[in-house]
């Protein structure tokens, strides 16, 4: 029936259509962090299983003609939540609060239209069953066009959506979408009831059939859970490592999805002994790859996608293969969706309090690798020589747990102190120096340094913030006739209070306190400073935007973390703020470094709106200095300053603006637009 294809269907786009909206939405508010997208998942797979949860309730204790009445009220009474415009004053509890912040500010932006949207396919398909049950129709084929709908929304909005339209127009059109889709379902609710009504149309009960048990419900529960922690689990580590690219948030959730719509609408795409003997084992071995060399970015991606669509196939492969009849479809899709929210809990809320490393990746290969041992187990004894090959199987297991224990003992072996939090973990690791310089000292997130220190030589400035570097030349072109003002957004190992001079003051902003207390107890930089250091914990441009103009000599902005980039505070309106903070010849620096993205179109476009002349100063590899990283720094100076440059910044590259480059602002950016 096409009525009931186009209300699941625009249900299902609208369902994934918000998320990256929503996302991107309240991502500035929590330091642009990767753990924002992870917690919306978690949220959205929750709503998820409410939403099933009141399908299968509403399914078995409301009679069928009371369904869609009731349905079709609350769906009615949703409208008064529109439009889906997140508050502002959740910012206020940010930085104490950033776990359940995202989840209140989710709760009451779009808490009851995503619940209610989530509830449309089970229900849809349950209607649609009963409705239509003396016709031999397949309903399952309805929740295969679901997640096409939902695959469609998301790859459609970091190509169709993101690069051309601001958030909040983006907000305002999909409340305008599931208006729509109100309608539709209420028209849906109608049909039902009218054919419901028809004597003429024999509606019968679906056959009765044993209910599954407990073994059977935990299998349901744990393949889906494992497809999700994986999911969640490779996510982190390409937005993360990689770039916080929308593209790279959905891609994965798209081919997740992808599993869906091949698996339950023609099983026989998953074609389990291919699969399950060649695909499963080459996706373990690709993923034990990627977690131990450095690939090239399209490389790395590909593989990492490739692997997530392979388990995703084999757990929701064997989930179409184990389903019940249509009487306890509802039960069924409770199991999954319980099963995603375990997962995704696990993953968004409960690893990052009780590990001090990413250690879900390998526990859901090793729980992937355990149901599939579960799965086949009772197929094997019924073979010739079963016993043999049950006894393999069990080896492979073994073998395979105790490779991902190595692994997961690399992640802190070695390391002077590994911790994590909701915003990143960071390491503390000790080496010897390949160039003779003795002992070296290094702030590691990722595979990115954010600070190192000589133990032989405690008083240099390193790294990136050596003094032949952009941030090294800028602060030595200050006045040294006075004390000075200095501003650093991004603390890392406090490097930069090297250049503290005596009745200098340097405020230092850091949205994470566990980098503070590591600076503070590995690192010597701040102690050791001549200058007042004056840390102040929070996001650096919320924290700017409260305080009163401080008229900074220097503002320096190295607030990354590994190679994301918090894309709040490079728009236009933070530079405002950055500006209101500034003396009339201070210098604005900002670290623009990065393996993945070229910053340079962004920061020509905002030095054109706050009026000022953009220089790039670069070290480049080979430089000789073995206290210096190569680095890209952008000084912004005045006209005047720039047609009379000090010594220290003479040489500087001016950036021109890149034509039709759009700027960003706090309600468009398009990170997709300046992948290199």
């Amino acid at each position: 029936m096409p009525l009931f294809a186009a209300t699941v269907f625009l249900s299902a786009f609208l369902l994934f259509q918000i998320q990256p909206i929503v996302a991107k939405m309240i991502l500035p508010w929590f330091g642009g962090s990767s753990s924002v997208w992870t917690l919306c998942m978690v949220f959205f797979q929750v709503e998820l299983l409410l939403g099933y949860a009141y399908v299968h309730l509403v399914h078995e204790k409301l009679s069928a003609r009371r369904q869609p009445w009731v349905h079709g009220a609350l769906l009615l009474l949703s409208l008064a939540t529109l439009p889906v415009v997140a508050d502002p004053s959740w910012k206020l509890d940010a930085q104490a609060y950033p776990t359940w912040s995202v989840l209140g500010v989710l709760a009451t932006t779009v808490g009851v239209p995503y619940l209610l949207l989530s509830t449309t396919g089970p229900l849809m398909q349950a209607w649609y069953a009963r409705a239509f049950a003396t016709q031999g129709v397949q309903p399952y084929r309805l929740y295969a066009l679901s997640n096409l709908a939902s695959m469609l929304a998301l790859l459609s909005y970091p190509v169709l959506v993101e690069p051309v339209m601001a958030v909040k127009p983006q907000a305002w059109m999909w409340s305008a979408g599931y208006a729509l889709f109100v309608l539709a379902c209420v028209a849906t609710a109608a049909y039902t009831v009218r054919r419901q009504n028809d004597t003429t149309i024999p509606t019968p009960a679906l056959e009765d059939a044993p209910h599954p048990g407990w073994r059977e419900c935990l299998m349901w529960v744990g393949l889906a859970a494992t497809a999700s922690m994986l999911l969640l689990a490779i996510t982190r580590h390409l937005t993360q490592d990689v770039a916080p690219v929308p593209f790279l948030w959905v891609l994965p959730l798209a081919l997740y999805l992808l599993s869906f719509i091949l698996c339950f609408d023609a099983p026989r795409y998953y074609v389990r002994p291919f699969f399950l003997m060649i695909a499963l084992p080459l996706a373990f071995v690709a993923l034990d790859f990627a977690m131990n060399e450095g690939l090239e970015v399209p490389v790395l991606v590909g593989l990492l996608c490739a692997a997530v669509f392979v388990f995703c196939m084999v757990c929701h492969g064997e989930l179409v293969r184990r389903r019940p009849p249509l009487r306890h479809l509802t039960l069924f899709y409770l199991m999954l969706s319980v099963g995603g929210a375990l997962g995704g809990l696990f993953v968004g809320l409960v690893a990052p309090v009780v590990f001090n490393a990413y250690f879900e990746l390998p526990l859901g290969l090793f729980l992937c690798a355990l149901l599939m041992v579960l799965v086949l187990w009772p197929e094997l004894r019924a073979r010739r020589h079963g016993h043999w090959l049950r006894g393999a199987l069990l080896l492979a297991l073994l073998l395979y747990g105790v490779r991902l224990s190595s692994i997961s003992l690399d992640y802190v072996q070695g390391y002077t102190e590994v911790v994590r939090n909701f915003y990143s973990q960071t390491r503390i690791e000790d080496s010897v120096d390949e160039d003779g310089l003795g002992r070296v000292r290094s702030m590691v997130h990722g595979s990115i340094t954010h600070g190192e220190q000589y133990l032989d030589h405690p008083k240099r400035a390193t790294a990136y913030y050596c003094e032949r570097t952009g941030i090294g030349r800028a602060l030595q072109s200050l006045p040294t006739d006075r004390p000075r003002q200095l501003g650093v957004v991004g603390l890392g190992a406090g490097t930069l209070a090297v250049y503290g001079r005596a009745g200098d003051q340097m405020r230092m902003y850091e949205i994470n306190d566990q980098v503070l207390d590591l600076a503070r107890r590995h690192f010597t930089f701040l102690s050791d400073s001549a200058a007042t250091i004056v840390p102040v914990l929070g996001d650096g441009r919320l924290m700017l935007e409260r305080e009163t103009p401080q008229a900074f000599d220097l503002l320096a902005m190295d607030a990354f973390s590994g190679d994301s980039i918090p894309t709040h505070l490079l728009t236009l309106e933070a530079f405002d703020a950055y500006m209101r903070h500034m003396r009339p010849d201070g210098l604005l620096a900002v670290h623009i470094s990065n393996t993945y993205l070229d910053l340079r179109p962004v920061m020509a476009s905002a030095a054109q709106h706050i009026g000022k002349v953009p220089l790039l100063l670069e070290l480049p590899s080979g430089h000789g200095d073995p206290f210096c990283r190569r680095s890209r720094w952008v000084v912004f100076v005045s006209a005047a300053q720039a047609a009379a440059l000090p010594p220290a910044l003479q040489g500087a590259e001016v950036l021109q603006p890149r034509p039709g480059f759009r700027p960003w602002t706090d309600t468009f950016s398009n990170l997709f637009d300046i992948l290199i």
